[in-house]
């Protein structure tokens, strides 16, 4: 079973994996140790990942980034309109309330929600993955980061089903960092009351997050977390692409912002430079032909660079601030500051992070990895098939949640909604709420601070039909009982309801000795145990709950699965044809050149000019109306092909591998010749007949060889070889087993010389009565020394 952590990026994404105990990034289809976060579509196929990434230019208009923005928002979302839409150069529809993208197609115009995007990323990670464990991929812990509200996250929940994903979490990323932080650190405190507080910074592509852990030997607690969600990379990089196209419109007149193509490669191009400047005082630009075959070049001194970004670079405080002053502590208090995430390589935002803190800011974790390894451990905490070291995780919830829902008369004072999970509420949690209702009822969850949510179009969440209430026997009011959760996603959800009856129960009390002793009690009273009636809550019965929100419902994901699944074996299909497509192009190129030169002797005159023009033929087929053709059509071309420059490659083998096979013959007969006739030792107690049938066979084999290889020479090479390698080394494997076992037979083991036994003296009774036995030795001479054992009977008998 896999055990894979993704941290899914706006840029691109990484995969880790939990394997010889320990975690590795592992790398894609081009070793590359990320993969980026593209889908594209063709004509043909769609196109996933790093294939996506070479499409991002010449099929701009159907190349979709920023799949992480998209997550779960409406197309009439301010932040969509405002922000997102500047960075996709995808027409952006609305679909069903979502936010969707429509591109061609198959030569057709298509419309895909940004879940269905997602899915399709996910396939591709997905693939990457099996491709590198040879196992099924199933449960994965996804990051996310911890402003996503519900809908964002059911988004990617629904993304990684219809992906044929086990989600086993959605890891909020920078929990994620603090997870690969805490769980390698051998000395963590043990007391509760002093643990070590660390503050994890991670500015990545889109996102800047802030978020202070609290960490003790085997457990985190996410004290609290701060965002700016519009503060990352890219922000950097659209000030260089406005500085950079104010410069070159003045120096080479040509407007970039004008042409989508000139303003993607120009974004390109300062992605680099702004690697180089966190490196070095400055860094050139140059970019070739970047429209109406103008090349540019330009150079930017860090200390610009600064200049430029001031504006963000002081926006980089405030979330420092929010999240220490949530969390309760003082800047004494935090033990060390770890900072993850590519933009904090910028000189200037460490520095801001560094002076805020008053402390050098540390490295331990890899800055573009540390989400990634995170989630793979978080898998692999939560497998039941890998053995991690026990380490508990406590987040928390960056919204408060109310609950509302409508009153009824019997209660006209009943509050009409309850905060039930504040800012910073534990996850996962569960709350359960009371109700006093006679027939069914709604209740809806709501975010309590609208205006801070990613999703400004409405603060609603989610509805929650309570059905089946009755009143009771009495016609009163029931009592019905609401277990809410906010679970491992931070989804919110209603686990069950039930009906509970007030039922008074008797219970006994034991009088107590002062009790009896009470003289103004009767006796017969004293002696009989006091009685309470006690209400008790009794479960009477579950209620069905019908859920809506804004997630996919099962049958949209069913209808999503099965139309990804036609897409997969379509793009199977496209690969699988183009490969054969390759294989034609590649044989006729591979096999016209040879015939020219190596292959040349082995042709047929008479068949190499008809075999040439039939090579010519295929390829003008195959750049003209074979371009288009199909997976059988190119098989069947290719055979054709094959059937006559099969021949001719077998023939030139043939005459590769005949002198091999020649010499390994004639090196085994003469060897076997030369040991048959030896007169050494360690051939001389092998038969001369059976020597001799192995020089025989040897001399037949050998005359046999000369017999074909002379015929072989009298033919030219286009023709078929009269023998053939596999022949010969037939022959030489049959001699083998024919000599081998005889020259190999061992010697025979010398015959025990015989020893001379003394025979006791017999009684006069059986003397001489019998003659000795073959094999047998008497003892005639009496002055012989006898066998003691035999004296011994000897004297027995006289005695």
């Amino acid at each position: 079973m896999s055990v894979v952590g993704i941290d899914f990026g706006n840029l691109q994404s990484k995969i880790a994996v939990a394997r010889n105990r320990g975690i590795d990034v592992i790398c894609n289809e081009v070793s590359n140790r990320a993969t980026p976060s593209l889908v594209s579509f063709g004509n043909k196929t769609r196109y996933l990942g790093e294939a996506a990434k070479t499409q991002e230019i010449s099929n701009f208009k159907n190349t979709v980034a920023s799949l992480k923005r998209l997550a779960g928002r409406s197309y009439h979302d301010k932040e969509i309109q405002e922000i997102e839409k500047h960075y996709i150069n995808a027409d952006l529809v609305d679909e069903k309330g979502q936010v969707a993208v429509k591109v061609q197609y198959l030569n057709e115009e298509r419309v895909f929600t940004s879940t269905q995007l997602i899915a399709m990323y996910f396939t591709k990670l997905k693939d990457i993955t099996f491709a590198e464990l040879k196992i099924p991929v199933s449960d994965v812990v996804i990051s996310v980061p911890g402003w996503f509200s519900d809908i964002q996250r059911r988004s990617i929940l629904d993304a990684a089903e219809i992906a044929g994903l086990n989600c086993l979490r959605l890891f909020n990323d920078t929990t994620a960092a603090a997870l690969g932080y805490g769980i390698t650190k051998t000395d963590l405190p043990e007391d509760k009351d002093k643990p070590r507080n660390v503050v994890f910074v991670d500015i990545g592509h889109s996102c800047y997050g802030v978020t202070i852990v609290s960490f003790v030997k085997g457990q985190l607690t996410v004290k609290s977390t701060a965002y700016d969600r519009h503060l990352g990379g890219r922000n950097f990089d659209q000030l260089l692409v406005d500085h950079f196209a104010e410069v070159f419109k003045e120096k080479y007149k040509i407007d970039i912002k004008s042409n989508q193509k000139a303003l993607f490669r120009l974004r390109t191009g300062v992605e680099k430079l702004k690697k180089v400047l966190s490196a070095n005082t400055q860094a050139p630009l140059n970019v070739e032909s970047i429209m109406n075959d103008v090349d540019v070049s330009a150079i930017i001194s860090r200390q610009e660079f600064e200049e430029l970004s001031q504006h963000l670079i002081d926006r980089i405080e405030a979330p420092l601030a929010q999240a220490l002053q949530d969390s309760g502590l003082a800047l004494e208090d935090i033990h060390s500051v770890e900072v993850v995430g590519g933009s904090t390589r910028i000189p200037a935002v460490k520095e801001k992070i560094s002076k805020f803190f008053g402390q050098e800011l540390k490295y331990t974790l890899n800055q573009d990895e540390a989400v990634a390894r995170g989630c793979a451990l978080q898998c692999a905490v939560l497998s039941p098939v890998f053995k991690v070291r026990e380490f508990s995780v406590q987040d928390i919830t960056s919204y408060p949640i109310k609950i509302t829902w409508e009153k009824i008369p019997e209660i006209p004072d009943e509050e009409s909604e309850l905060l039930v999970y504040p800012k910073s509420n534990a996850i996962p949690s569960t709350k359960i709420l009371t109700f006093y209702r006679k027939q069914p009822f709604d209740i809806e969850a709501y975010y309590a601070e609208s205006d801070k949510t990613p999703t400004h179009i409405s603060p609603w969440i989610s509805k929650f039909s309570i059905k089946q209430v009755e009143p009771t026997e009495n016609g009163d009011l029931s009592i019905i009982k609401v277990k809410s959760r906010l679970n491992v996603h931070g989804i919110l959800s209603v686990e069950n309801a039930h009906v509970v009856e007030e039922v008074i129960k008797e219970e006994k009390e034991e009088v107590s000795e002062s009790q009896q002793m009470d003289t103004d009690a009767k006796p017969d009273e004293a002696s009989k145990p006091a009685v309470k009636k006690v209400k008790k809550l009794v479960k009477k019965g579950d209620l069905p709950v019908v859920s809506v929100h804004g997630g996919l419902d099962k049958t949209a994901i069913i209808h999503c699965k099965e139309l990804e699944a036609q897409m997969i074996a379509s793009d199977k299909l496209v690969a699988d044809t183009e490969t054969q497509k390759n294989a034609l192009e590649e044989y006729i190129y591979d096999i016209r050149s040879k015939i020219e030169s190596i292959y040349s002797e082995f042709v047929n005159p008479a068949d190499k000019e008809g075999f040439t023009n039939l090579l010519n033929e295929n390829e003008n087929w195959l750049y003209d109306e074979g371009e288009d053709s199909t997976k059988s059509v190119y098989m069947e071309k290719l055979d054709q092909l094959k059937k006559y420059g099969v021949p001719i490659y077998d023939r030139y083998r043939e005459a590769e591998e005949l002198p091999k096979a020649e010499k390994s013959l004639r090196d085994s007969i003469s060897s076997f010749i030369l040991n048959a006739t030896s007169n050494e030792e360690r051939f001389a107690h092998i038969p001369e007949e059976e020597k001799k049938s192995i020089v025989d066979k040897a001399t037949q084999i050998s005359a046999w060889l000369n017999e074909k290889l002379a015929a072989q020479a009298k033919i030219p090479k286009y023709q078929s070889p009269v023998i053939t390698s596999r022949e010969i080394l037939k022959e030489r494997e049959d001699l083998v087993h024919f000599a081998s076992p005889i020259l190999s037979k061992p010697k025979p083991k010398p015959e025990p010389k015989p020893e001379e036994i003394p025979v006791p003296e017999s009684t006069s009774e059986n003397k001489n009565t019998e003659a000795p036995k073959s094999g047998e030795t008497t003892n005639e001479d009496p002055k012989k020394e006898q066998n003691p054992v035999d004296e011994d009977i000897k004297m027995d008998i006289d005695s």
